[in-house]
């Protein structure tokens, strides 16, 4: 998948709550779908299909373990995400430093009359 389609992918799994709520979740380790559904009001359907973009995504990968499909996130997908809101922090934090150098200067220069 290209930079920009992943990207475009990781953003679009992000946008929805229960997807990054399910995230938070696998953070703390794997969990089945069963597991995920426990806290939302939603079948555990629903919950795989919010799964399924997930890991279309990549952000999270589904194993085999006997009858159970246990999700486990994905760390090294969201660098590309990272990489990509870091560059826009830093543009932005440099903006604000050059705003905060012109604003004390303004401030000890004497009044005009």
């Amino acid at each position: 998948m290209s930079y920009e389609r992943q990207l475009d992918a990781t953003f679009a799994a992000l946008a929805d709550p229960t997807r990054r709520a399910i995230l938070a979740r696998l953070a703390t380790g794997e969990a089945s779908v069963a597991e995920l559904a426990e806290p939302f009001a939603m079948s555990q359907p629903a919950v795989s299909k919010h799964l399924k973009v997930l890991e279309r995504a990549g952000l999270i990968r589904r194993g085999r373990d006997a009858q159970r499909r246990p999700a486990a996130i994905e760390p090294e997908a969201l660098k590309a995400a990272h990489a990509w809101i870091e560059r826009y922090r830093a543009l932005w934090e440099g903006t604000y430093q050059r705003l905060d150098a012109l604003l004390t200067e303004l401030q000890t220069q004497p009044p005009k009359d």
